[in-house]
């Protein structure tokens, strides 16, 4: 029975679920409610405990089947088809007095370009430069109280705009597009007979100019795109940025190209997702690939011909520092078949650097990498779709901070601005995507109850208690009806489960295992044990109901509380329902990078395991097409 019972909670309700749309939480007893022993009851709420509940009976009997309403479902979030912000036309009618009349009054304008105010008014209704909204306030708000220029100085551009420009031409070594702050430049000749035509030249620049830096400076602050426009799996606050005081500095700035750049990410990861950008970009030999047999499965000890092949395989997808820790082993193989020690430890070492597991047996995933993996080009479209997410999230993740990234399947432990350990974890699957955002750890509790979420109730225990209204009672379960305990056996399962609660109790069986780290969040997703210790062992780990699984969790709990393991083990042992306090601050960013650095700066890809990577492409392809719009 007990074995049936444990196989029976970790193939049905192994995590928490993601999916809480459309249905209103149950109410359960508290954590609080639990030490206090049990929810203190209002005079309406002891009135109500002695009526007959909804879909209960008051004999606590099993009901008379019904005939069953068609199972209802619960899904979660969705992607959408990334809408851009279009660009709008700045309003020069704003700008006429300040820019023109004003330097000519102010002397900013050179005579020969002292135009009349008429033949003013005339060409600047044909002024058009087009941004953003916010860009275009910016622009609208500083020249409309201001009457110098940024960009121009007598008939000609000046040297902070030529150094402005040569900065958003190479924004692509920061993962940005340089066509989207591409100006048109005013030749240094030009006709001297018409004056008018070469004021109006330099004031087309001098916006446009303006548009393409706030346009730069908002794109590396916060990205090109808002992650909340792709799915409903991703939610941050955008981040905003200061526009119009930014004109201001610029305007005085002495320094321009130091002033832009800045405004960068200045993490140490960025840092090295842009060096390994502009390395790949500048690599100029032609891509190389092996074949190797199909089915090829190379254990230690064993002897196979394609051993050659699959050393040069490591030979070319293998990382530089790879090679140089193994420079004396790859040097002297000479093609032999034997798979000797130095090799299974060659070998190793390249499935630890690819993420997978290092046990030098060479099967389907390690082949997959050497006969496929990234080319150049998906390397760098990874890259920059990390750049893009890296300004999701604050510049510089902290000194302390867990960091769980889900399409590598690690969450690491940082404090003092050094990762102190990394651990295996296993993240929702395909079907119940982890979510991805920032929040901050709050709580260690041990012993943990598992209050199934609605999704896991309606999704997958009613087709069961449908037929089997007793299932939840002979597997441990705590159902409550409206606040009330009832037994499962009496709820009416062809109703509604609006109202209805279900718990398991601490126990060796529970889908929570030991312990669980709680930073409170809208999508109810929080790491935590697992009975289901066999998952950690496979290389794809999306297998979750959305919820982060941990390999070590006494560890990660242990770090994240400021204490010792062997502390988390004795208050495990207590048996106790006991919620911890994590008193110091810990950020946790459950992240989706499929490039990111390891602790040692060397970047690493992952497969994309949500097809996440995909849907910010088609939102870059989506905003491209809406700045390259004609108006």
């Amino acid at each position: 029975m007990r074995i049936f019972k444990t196989a029976a909670i970790v193939a049905l309700m192994s995590s928490c679920s993601i999916a809480t749309f459309d249905v209103r939480p149950a109410a359960a007893i508290t954590l609080m409610d639990l030490i206090r022993g049990g929810r203190q009851k209002t005079p309406q709420q002891e009135m109500q405990s002695r009526q007959p509940l909804p879909g209960v009976d008051s004999m606590t009997q099993p009901q008379q089947k019904t005939v069953s309403k068609p199972l209802p479902k619960v899904t979660g979030p969705r992607y959408y088809t990334y809408k851009a912000e279009p660009l709008r036309r700045i309003d020069t009618g704003k700008l006429l007095d300040p820019v023109v009349t004003g330097s000519v009054r102010n002397g900013a304008l050179p005579p020969m370009l002292r135009a009349p105010l008429a033949d003013a008014r005339q060409f600047m209704p044909d002024i058009d430069v087009r941004a953003t909204s916010s860009v275009a306030k910016a622009i609208e708000t500083h020249y409309g109280s201001r009457s110098d220029f940024v960009w121009i100085e007598g008939t000609g551009v000046n040297a902070r705009a030529k150094a402005a420009i040569a900065v958003l031409a190479d924004s692509a070594k920061v993962g940005l597009e340089p066509q989207d702050y591409a100006v048109q430049v005013p030749a240094d000749e030009f006709d001297r007979g018409d004056m008018i035509a070469r004021e109006k030249e330099l004031v087309q620049f001098e916006l446009a100019l303006s548009a393409a830096t706030l346009s730069y400076v908002e794109d590396t602050v916060r990205g090109r795109i808002d992650p909340n426009k792709i799915s409903g799996y991703h939610d941050f606050k955008r981040k905003t940025v200061e526009l119009s005081t930014f004109l201001d500095k610029m305007s005085a700035s002495s320094d321009i190209a130091t002033l832009l750049n800045d405004q960068n990410p200045k993490s140490e990861q960025f840092a090295a997702l842009s060096v390994e950008l502009e390395r790949l970009r500048a690599e100029k030999s032609v891509e190389q690939r092996v074949e190797i047999a199909p089915g090829t499965l190379l254990k230690p000890g064993q002897s196979n011909p394609e051993l050659a092949n699959i050393v040069a395989g490591i030979r070319i997808k293998g990382s530089e520092t790879l090679k140089a820790d193994h420079a004396a082993v790859l040097a002297a193989y000479q093609g032999t078949p034997e798979y000797t020690p130095e090799l299974v430890l060659l070998v190793e070492a390249f499935q630890k650097e690819n993420g997978l597991k290092a046990d030098g047996v060479v099967g389907q995933a390690s082949l997959r990498i050497l006969t496929g993996g990234d080319t150049v080009a998906s390397k760098i479209n990874k890259l920059e779709v990390a750049m893009e997410q890296a300004r999701w999230l604050p510049d510089g993740l902290g000194n302390r901070y867990v960091f769980i990234n889900q399409p590598a399947f690690t969450a690491s432990y940082t404090d003092n601005g050094a990762e102190q350990f990394s651990m295996r974890v296993v993240v929702g699957s395909k079907a119940n995507q982890t979510y991805f955002f920032q929040d901050e750890i709050q709580t260690v509790e041990v012993n943990p109850y598992w209050g199934v979420p609605q999704s896991i109730i309606i999704n997958e225990m009613l087709p069961k208690l449908r037929n089997d209204p007793g299932y939840l009672d002979r597997m441990g379960y705590q159902v409550e009806v409206g606040g009330r305990s009832v037994p499962s056996s009496s709820v009416n399962w062809n109703g509604s489960t609006a109202s209805v609660a279900v718990r398991q109790p601490p126990s060796s069986d529970n889908a929570l295992g030991e312990l669980k780290i709680l930073f409170p969040n809208a999508h109810a997703i929080y790491m935590h044990d697992t009975p289901s210790k066999s998952f950690f062992k496979r290389d794809q780990r999306a297998l979750s109901h959305g919820c982060v699984r941990l390999a070590d969790p006494r560890r990660m709990a242990a770090a994240v509380l400021g204490t010792s393991v062997e502390d988390v083990g004795k208050e495990i042992g207590g048996g106790r329902n006991k919620a911890l306090q994590v008193t110091q601050k810990v950020p946790v960013y459950v992240a989706y990078f499929t490039a990111w650095p390891n602790k040692d700066g060397v970047i690493e890809y992952f497969d994309d395991v949500y097809e996440r990577d995909m849907y910010v492409n088609r939102a870059f392809d989506a905003t491209r097409n809406a700045r390259r719009a004609e108006g």
